[in-house]
């Protein structure tokens, strides 16, 4: 009889065992959710949050697999917008797409101030304030919002605006070494840095300083499709990017080391990545003075899209200028991010 018992006891025990080894294994763990992320250009410090969120394990934590996309020729909005990527890094064009029609919605800002500035050579003894622009030969990337911007810039500050524009690129900072441009406009944070440790004089004028109103320059969107049908993955992408992000300003080094490490034929000038972060940290791009970290400032918003629409920039999907301004605050959402 005691051996009985014994024999059913361990038989028990056996298959116990055996329906906790199957509920153990990958076949029935819960699948990471597959989340994709498009850039807006080749892999630089801006992104610096994603890949540090994805090398430290912040993602997967999340319960999130994260492929960050290859940059291409199409635009992250326009992949995002059609659906072809969760999200995407965009700058001021967001805007445009969005006033054309197209499904988007900023939900994060990866800078919380202004990176943008108008740049020329420092011995440029004719040039001592936009005004001095009119004219003058502009090498640029072929932008609507470009022409616009310096326009009003120059206006501001009692021009008339008048520029000649060639398209050059990303060649534009060799044509203005060469003097085959007059000026153009540069990332601080980047090419400016970049200047700096090449030892190059140059002189710049900040875009709020003439009429342009302070701005997010880099945002992350994604769509209402998406934002609607996976909340859930949309509020976890979030939280770990920006854990991702305030890592990086609390261990600069340490997160430029690992934009590196995953981009080591992207990033071959280390100097300047690390640089370029510190640039970041120290000037509160990444984390505002008032601590702030990827949430999007609603009185920024409101004014850049004034601003655009006011100068003619926002056009509807027929390429006609808007008449009707919109409601600028259907454009962004922070009500993804984790609540403070």
């Amino acid at each position: 009889m005691i051996d009985l018992d014994r024999r059913k006891a361990i038989k028990l025990a056996a298959s116990m065992l055996a329906g906790a080894m199957i509920f153990a294994s990958p076949v029935y763990a819960q699948e990471a959710k597959k989340v994709t992320v498009a850039l807006d250009w080749t892999p630089n410090t801006n992104h610096i949050g994603l890949y540090v969120a994805r090398e430290k394990g912040f993602y997967k934590e999340a319960g999130l697999d994260v492929e960050i996309l290859p940059y291409s020729d199409t635009a992250a909005g326009t992949l995002v917008s059609n659906h072809q990527a969760d999200f995407g890094v965009a700058g001021v064009g967001f805007y445009t797409q969005h006033a054309a029609g197209a499904d988007l919605k900023a939900v994060y800002a990866v800078v919380q101030h202004e990176t943008g500035r108008v740049v020329f050579n420092a011995d440029r003894a004719d040039i001592k304030s936009p005004r001095d622009l009119d004219g003058k030969t502009y090498g640029g990337f072929g932008s609507a919002w470009e022409n616009a911007l310096i326009g009003s810039i120059i206006k501001a500050d009692g021009g008339k605006g008048d520029i000649k524009t060639v398209t050059l690129g990303t060649s534009a900072y060799e044509a203005l070494a060469n003097g085959s441009v007059d000026f153009t406009l540069e990332v601080v944070t980047w090419e400016g840095v970049q200047a700096e440790l090449l030892g190059q004089k140059l002189t710049t004028f900040k875009y709020s300083d003439y009429g342009v109103p302070e701005q997010h320059t880099t945002l992350l969107v994604s769509s209402d499709a998406y934002l609607k049908q996976s909340p859930d993955a949309a509020k976890a992408f979030l939280a770990a990017t920006q854990k991702g992000y305030a890592y990086a300003v609390d261990h600069p080094d340490e997160a430029a080391d690992l934009l590196i490490a995953a981009n080591p034929d992207a990033l071959t000038n280390k100097d300047l990545v690390h640089a370029s972060v510190k640039s970041l940290v120290e000037g509160h791009y990444l984390r505002g003075e008032n601590g702030a970290v990827g949430t999007i400032d609603p009185a920024k918003n409101a004014a850049i899209g004034d601003y655009l629409f006011a100068n003619g920039i926002l056009k509807d999907g027929n390429g006609a200028a808007l008449t009707e301004k919109p409601d600028f605050a259907g454009y962004i959402s922070n009500d993804y991010l984790p609540k403070n």
